[in-house]
């Protein structure tokens, strides 16, 4: 109890405990607290993610907050997807023709595939060739199943189903939670854990859903989303809410419609879609610059950067941080870092354990030069290790 940041008010020995027992690491923060422990997907190291039992997980091994990724069934009900296929086949080099195995039937995107659909013979006529974000992708797609589709038939799958193999043993048990099932589990918890869980959605490919909603005549995915959570949270930028996005647009309409805390995710590379849509030349890079932050300032509470923004690696080893967590708090905006996981394949070779691209590595030491620079918070797939590793800077 004592390591872990909460928003009920009872508790503000807790804040005071922090402070004095990690003045050295927790004084570079905005607030000068320990960072959030953010459960991405859940605990999803450990089971599929986007479930219940991942989120509970999470919030069984320390986390503060626990991140549904949005998508929209047919019927316009929120949904925790990391994309809006539910499962992906590869396309032919032409993109215009779904590949297929000796046998006819779809080659299956072992990395982009999260729930059994793909199994399910009476939804084989749902396999579809869409453009997502611009891009031809081919699968079957949350906004072609209704919720009562989606809750029937569909479950859960490890995604990274060919590295994470033990979690396979999980696999067809979960259903498709909604957000309405991870406010309520969020909730719950808090109440008999009495520390404050709270959720950090992120509206995936809002224009893309957009689109979606305007021809079907539905609101759109931040109405929707905005409708659920003041209900549950009230309309204030103390509830334990961040709202995050790759798209800058659509946060800057949630902030004329809410005062809920907003972050802008930035990519290592790459720009935000509503960009290309509209012409505007900047990418994700430009926004971590002093001028791009600037930008944020005026609709974001803070940023959600890529590990490569904030202190990069060349492979081999981490290289020295950049000035993004100074200049962002120069401007009192917060800095979340995504993402961290344990296992040697998404750490720096220096890092390393053992051979296997599967094992878990020294994930504590790299979350030690990303605290040490005042990180605010980040996303962890593993958040028991994240909570060891907090744990350990305060002593």
């Amino acid at each position: 109890m004592l390591n872990r940041r909460t928003f009920l008010p009872v508790l503000p020995a807790v804040v005071c405990f922090n402070v004095a027992h990690a003045q050295r690491v927790v004084n570079k923060t905005l607030n000068g607290r320990l960072p959030l422990l953010i459960a991405h997907r859940g605990a999803s190291g450990y089971l599929p993610e986007h479930t219940l039992a991942a989120y509970a997980l999470g919030i069984e091994q320390g986390a503060d907050f626990i991140e549904p990724d949005l998508v929209l069934s047919q019927d316009g009900v929120l949904h925790a997807r990391h994309e809006p296929l539910l499962a992906r086949v590869h396309l032919e080099p032409d993109g215009l023709t779904i590949k297929r195995s000796a046998d006819g039937k779809p080659v299956l995107h072992r990395t982009d595939t999260s729930t059994n659909v793909w199994q399910l013979e009476k939804y084989a006529d749902r396999l579809v060739i869409k453009h997502l974000d611009g891009k031809p992708i081919a699968g079957w797609f949350a906004e072609d199943f209704t919720a009562a589709e989606l809750r029937a038939d569909i479950r859960a799958q490890e995604r990274l189903r060919d590295f994470r193999q033990t979690n396979n043993a999980f696999n067809d048990r979960y259903p498709i939670p909604t957000l309405a099932e991870v406010i309520e589990l969020a909730k719950r918890r808090s109440l008999e854990l009495s520390r404050t869980i709270g959720i950090y959605p992120e509206t995936k490919h809002p224009s893309y859903f957009k689109s979606f909603t305007d021809a079907k005549g539905l609101p759109r995915m931040e109405d929707l989303l905005l409708t659920q959570l003041h209900a549950a949270y009230g309309n204030s930028r103390v509830a334990p809410i961040f709202i995050q996005s790759f798209e800058v647009s659509n946060l800057q309409y949630l902030r004329s419609r809410t005062k809920l805390q907003l972050i802008q995710l930035l990519s290592a590379n790459g720009k935000p879609y509503d960009f290309q849509l509209s012409g505007d030349s900047r990418g994700y890079q430009d926004l971590a610059l002093a001028p791009g932050l600037d930008f944020i300032k005026g609709y974001a509470d803070g940023i959600g950067a890529h590990t490569q923004l904030i202190v990069p690696t060349d492979g081999r080893r981490l290289l020295p941080p950049t000035e993004l967590i100074n200049e962002a708090h120069a401007r009192s905006l917060l800095v979340h870092g995504w993402t961290f996981r344990a296992e040697n394949q998404f750490l720096p070779s220096e890092l390393a354990l053992g051979s296997s691209p599967a094992a878990k590595g020294d994930m504590a030491a790299q979350l030690r030069a990303f605290v040490e620079v005042g990180m605010d918070g980040f996303f962890t797939d593993h958040p028991d290790l994240g909570r060891e590793a907090l744990t350990a800077l305060a002593r």
